[in-house]
């Protein structure tokens, strides 16, 4: 019993340190500096359940259809995620360089993301990412699809192959 009361006690203790830290200005909210390793280790895996609980809905076209993969580059393009992500032959804009976490570099995070997880993530956004919910602003589940198809070609498509699918029509 008298273990349980330490336990509860330690507990307590460092729940208020904690609060202290936190709500007192302690921790350093800047993007200059890097989070903590524990922090981004936190943060990763949290966000990898979550997309992979919450990803369940099934594409409702085909996502290898080389018309749905153009216009989710066009897409992709319009809704200015280049910006943040860049694109096969196009690097992100400088701004993307000073946030943490970096946004994805979808050649290498495409693959190990499913295209349902890709658009839960594109329609709803990600907290604490700088990743905006275009679901939030009326985006069609439709032209979201297409930009997971579009996400999901990054990792093979060549430059050339980004330059036509935007090039205007």
């Amino acid at each position: 019993m008298r273990i349980l009361a330490i336990i509860g006690a330690l507990a307590v203790f460092a729940a208020i340190a904690a609060a202290i830290f936190f709500f007192g200005g302690f921790y350093d909210a800047a993007a200059i500096d890097e989070q903590p390793a524990v922090v981004d280790w936190a943060l990763v895996n949290v966000r990898s359940a979550s997309i992979a609980r919450h990803a369940t809905q099934t594409p409702p076209i085909s996502l290898d259809d080389p018309a749905t993969i153009q216009a989710g580059a066009r897409a992709f393009e319009a809704r200015g995620c280049v910006n943040c992500h860049g694109a096969p032959g196009v690097n992100w804009a400088k701004f993307s360089e000073g946030m943490r976490p970096y946004p994805a570099d979808l050649k290498e995070t495409a693959p190990l993301r499913t295209a349902a997880e890709i658009f839960y993530v594109v329609k709803n956004g990600i907290k604490m990412t700088g990743m905006p919910s275009f679901g939030s602003i009326q985006v069609p589940d439709d032209e979201i699809w297409k930009i997971a198809a579009f996400v999901k070609k990054i990792p093979t498509a060549t430059d050339a192959d980004y330059k036509a699918w935007t090039a205007p029509q």
